[in-house]
């Protein structure tokens, strides 16, 4: 295991994560991104975009990577089946409801997995019982020991949840973790379902389990907290300070409602106070950065700028005394490095005159490894924009490349695009398409050129959805600074995510609206059950 430095005492850091190794006080990272992260409105990903997702948690160290509910959907089951076929390193776990049928369908989405897991969970609240399961405690009581069951018929790793654990009569919630792990589950998680827990009451429930359960010795304890109060990191460290092992995460904290606990900031906050938290985790942090910008790309959901860790003003300094400060020592307002989570800063400036090799070598320094093809496409794309801007700064090219990333594949392409509007003539957009290889052109007016814009490529293929969605946002400063432009579109029932960046927000919008659009394309004819979060 890595001991890398965790605070700015580097010396106390390397000692304090050594000690937590060879204690054996190491956290598992859970990360369900692919699972509860997806449930967000909006959220939705295709399996190319969940393999890449796949692919760089375990490359950071994540111990086992959540890839989907199998039973909900035909993709779901192809993308949990795809990554159980392609992660050799991290466990793979699919989530079943305590059913035989989502047990079965999880064990064969996981067939071709080297390390496999099946995660089955209950309701086990009274709200839960009485309202959702119209089940007693005695019939909970006895799906749990029948699903454990057969979920451990198949694979060694059975993880069990008491889902709503935070507000479950504690005799009951004792009595069903104790069948569990009787009937074969080697980790029990204590879900925190609706985020109504607080830290020191939810310590004292896993001190309780701790010392109530005779055979909880023979399972890793697990906590998996929402953020609907805004403390699902503090009720996480606070379990783990009580003896909890293993942490259910997402990044940059996406997932139902308010969210899930954040992975980058319970891994830097074991990092940076180990004197407070003396644990250890497998976690290449460095590749943090590069894990938000990818999950931010590909679901369309922008971290706000004053997130911990992933924002972009995590590590800005404005204010005259901070600045400073800074410059004599940055400890004295930065309790991390920005190159501990991935930020590098480089001599490299870029411009139009720089060439693939100089483009390479800066991507790399930014955390993106691109193969031969899409290095080309968002060579192609740099030089464009290198012709448009005088001053190429690194987010221009992070931009660039998380596009290139979360476009993939796409049945319909953008073209070009002309649009003419002002304060006396009727918006009016001219736009041609790519659609399966043949190339369409038509025109539309509309309320405004955007309005004129989306018209047009409803004219080329025609469709009906809702627009809950339209957000723009400048990627730097100055007015020729590059949009991002989300759009999120919604049809019976299928929410997705379409993003994209240009100097010309027209051409941004379409571009987004169209990266959207064939996300749709991907999901019609798919049917799922309610996908229940544990």
């Amino acid at each position: 295991m890595s001991t890398k430095p965790t605070s700015n005492d580097h010396g106390t850091g390397v000692r304090a994560a050594a000690t937590a190794a060879a204690e054996g006080d190491r956290i598992i990272i859970f990360d369900t991104t692919l699972r509860d992260g997806e449930q967000s409105p909006g959220c939705s990903m295709t399996t190319p975009e969940k393999i890449q997702v796949a692919d760089l948690l375990e490359s950071m160290g994540v111990d086992v990577i959540e890839a989907g509910f199998p039973i909900a959907s035909q993709g779901d089951f192809e993308a949990v089946r795809a990554i159980a076929g392609r992660v050799k390193e991290s466990v793979v776990c699919g989530l079943a409801r305590a059913a035989i049928g989502d047990i079965d369908r999880a064990a064969e989405a996981l067939q071709p997995a080297a390390r496999s897991r099946i995660h089955t969970f209950i309701g086990t609240s009274p709200l839960h019982r009485q309202f959702q399961l119209q089940l007693d405690q005695d019939q909970v009581h006895e799906r749990v020991a029948a699903s454990v069951t057969r979920a451990r018929s198949y694979t060694d790793d059975v993880e069990w949840s008491a889902m709503d654990a935070s507000r479950t009569e504690h005799d009951f919630l004792f009595r069903c973790i104790e069948t569990a792990i009787e009937c074969g589950a080697t980790t029990i998680n204590i879900p925190d379902t609706v985020g109504y827990a607080y830290p020191e009451e939810f310590a004292d429930l896993i001190r309780l389990i701790r010392s109530a359960v005779p055979n909880i010795d023979k399972a890793v304890l697990s906590v998996h907290c929402h953020n609907d109060l805004g403390l699902a990191v503090a009720n996480s460290l606070r379990a783990v300070q009580a003896g909890a092992r293993q942490i259910e995460c997402t990044i940059n904290g996406i997932g139902e409602r308010a969210g899930n606990c954040a992975l980058e900031e319970v891994v830097m906050a074991v990092r940076t106070r180990p004197d407070q938290l003396p644990y250890a985790s497998r976690i290449d942090t460095t590749k943090i950065m590069q894990a938000s910008r990818l999950v931010s790309a590909i679901t369309g959901f922008n971290v706000q700028p004053n997130k911990a860790i992933v924002g972009a003003n995590a590590f800005a300094h404005e204010s005259g005394i901070h600045q400073d400060g800074m410059l004599k020592n940055a400890q004295t307002y930065e309790i991390m490095r920005p190159e501990d989570i991935g930020l590098v800063k480089s001599s490299l400036v870029m411009g139009k005159h720089s060439g693939r090799h100089a483009f390479k070598t800066k991507l790399k320094e930014l955390g993106y490894e691109l193969g031969d093809n899409a290095l080309e496409d968002a060579f192609a794309r740099f030089k464009a924009l290198a012709d448009k801007k005088k001053e190429i700064f690194d987010e221009d090219l992070v931009a660039l490349v998380d596009e290139e990333i979360a476009t993939g594949d796409q049945t319909i392409r953008f073209v070009r695009l002309l649009v003419q509007c002002g304060s006396d003539i009727a918006p009016k957009a001219e736009m041609t398409l790519s659609i399966d290889g043949v190339e369409k052109s038509a025109a539309a007016t509309g309320d405004g050129p955007v309005d004129a814009t989306f018209n047009a490529i409803k004219a080329l293929y025609p469709h009906d959805v809702l627009l809950p969605l339209f957000q723009i946002h400048a990627v730097t400063g100055g007015t020729d600074a590059q949009a991002i432009v989300t759009v999120r579109l919604e049809e019976d029932g299928r929410t997705v995510n379409g993003q994209s960046a240009d100097t010309d927000t027209l051409v941004a919008s379409a571009r987004a609206y169209i990266a959207a659009l064939n996300k749709l394309l991907t999901k019609r004819g798919r049917h799922a059950p309610a996908a229940l979060s544990a």
